[in-house]
């Protein structure tokens, strides 16, 4: 019997993009609470590395490398955790694209259609997977990383913002249709945290000063801070939440003006 609902023991999670930043950070939590944990994404020597790391701490971590954007990567990706493990019980779709800054109406296809992709089609792809198989149990948590990007309007990140307000609206969907079956589909929305990802954005010193300025708790967030809201989704902790994404901004979206 389990001692708390956190206790993740027996349960199979994939993280998408897990080799550093919030991905990281959510895929070593998940192995501290009991998880098996599949560490993914592009380069697999960086996967590794994460891998042998959550080993070295007692956890049980396999890296399968997947490119978000090929759809034949993403079903072997999925196929070779079940393959390895028996299931997949908690899908993190974490991995995603900003190709782009600058005025939306200056975009070119191509970088518009890759953020899409990447950020919206591939979590589909991930969910059509999956989600089947946790149905067909019973029981499974999808925890989409979306972003307060997608509750704003910006002048910079505009594109990457239209992404992450699709990701709301698959999430919600997405529950309504797998909900009956057992299957909770939830997101969970950062503000700006201090990633590789985001470097763009936190290095530049004016924007970071008016950020630190504007928010609440005068920080950026580190991505540890976002592993727990995805620790929380994907444990028993939150059963009866579905459809629903919790903003982890350090009180940026709630501030006046």
């Amino acid at each position: 019997m389990k001692s708390t609902p956190f206790d993740l023991t027996g349960s199979v999670a994939v993280i998408t993009g897990s080799s550093r930043g919030i991905g990281r950070s959510a895929a070593e939590l998940l192995a501290k609470l009991g998880a098996k944990v599949v560490i993914s994404s592009r380069k697999a020597d960086a996967c590794h590395a994460v891998a042998e790391g959550i080993r070295k701490s007692g956890g049980d971590a396999h890296v399968i490398p997947c490119n978000i954007s090929r759809h034949d990567e993403v079903k072997a990706l999925i196929a070779g955790t079940t393959k390895h493990y028996g299931k997949v019980d908690i899908l993190v779709c974490n991995a995603a694209v900003n190709p782009y800054y600058g005025p939306l109406l200056d975009i070119s296809d191509e970088a518009f259609d890759k953020i899409m992709g990447s950020n919206v089609k591939s979590n589909i792809w991930l969910c059509a997977e999956a989600i089947p198989q946790m149905a067909a149990r019973g029981k499974g948590s999808v925890v989409i990383i979306s972003s307060i990007g997608g509750m704003r309007g910006s002048t910079v990140i505009g594109a990457y913002g239209i992404s992450k307000a699709a990701d709301f609206a698959l999430c919600r969907s997405l529950a309504g249709e797998w909900g009956p079956s057992g299957v909770r589909v939830n997101c969970v929305a950062p503000g700006l945290i201090k990633t590789d990802f985001a470097r763009a954005l936190w290095e530049n010193e004016e924007m970071l000063k008016h950020r630190t300025a504007t928010t609440p708790l005068r920080r950026i967030g580190e991505p540890d801070e976002i592993a727990g809201a995805v620790a929380y989704l994907a444990s028993d902790a939150s059963t009866f939440m579905t459809g629903q994404t919790i903003v982890v901004d350090g009180g940026v979206t709630t501030a006046a003006a």
